[in-house]
């Protein structure tokens, strides 16, 4: 792989919400909780099966006062050497089902780039997957640009997904915008996060396993 091929890899989906919309969760099947269970999420990144690096979420707190810590560190090596680094850390203020601040640095091959802000205006949401009304939304906001990202949602056929090494029943959801798709998957049986597939230019694949069972921080 070429540096110019593995700078297409970037921005990560993040790069790539406004309402809450209970409707839309009932019509679609979405798990309609008001308030999911805090708790941490380790996942192994690869990228076309190939592991790159991790990703750690940890959600704490109450509905009332809910505070998010996501931390990722992805390394692309081409016979050996690194072509590609990414490095992206956020911490995130919700109440409710709306982000009210976010902090973010992220390091992209290099280049740096940092978002704070707070959002008072209405009631939005980002891309935390580790909230089942992700799926409910029509816009959302992207914490490594902190800009409103528009979003299709369409559900998903039900499939067998990895779980911790095993495979286990899981429900699935695409969103999609301008030039992205991500299937994100919860577990039938609990419906929690338990994976993501990223479609990339060049028709690259940026996968999310567990490495852990998801459990209060």
């Amino acid at each position: 792989m070429s540096e110019r091929a593995a700078r297409r890899l970037g921005p990560w989906p993040w790069a790539l919400a406004l309402l809450c919309l209970p409707a839309l969760a009932q019509a679609t099947g979405a798990p309609a909780t008001d308030a999911p269970p805090a708790g941490r999420w380790d996942f192994t990144v690869s990228l076309d099966g190939k592991p790159i690096g991790t990703h750690r979420f940890v959600v704490t707190g109450g509905a009332d006062a809910r505070s998010v810590e996501s931390r990722a560190s992805f390394v692309v090596r081409w016979l050996g050497v690194p072509v590609y680094r990414y490095r992206h850390e956020a911490d995130e203020r919700w109440q409710g089902q709306c982000l009210r601040e976010l902090r973010a640095e992220t390091e992209t091959n290099g280049e740096r780039q940092a978002v704070s802000q707070r959002l008072d205006d209405g009631c939005r949401m980002g891309f935390a997957y580790w909230n089942p009304r992700l799926v409910s939304q029509s816009t959302l906001i992207n914490p490594q640009t902190g800009q409103a990202t528009p979003v299709r949602v369409e559900r998903l056929p039900d499939a067998s997904i990895e779980r911790l090494g095993q495979p286990v029943p899981a429900r699935g959801w695409q969103l999609r915008t301008s030039d992205q798709r991500i299937d994100v998957w919860y577990a039938a049986d609990s419906g929690r996060w338990i994976a993501l597939d990223a479609e990339l230019d060049g028709g690259r694949r940026l996968s999310y396993r567990l490495t852990s069972q998801p459990t209060p921080p």
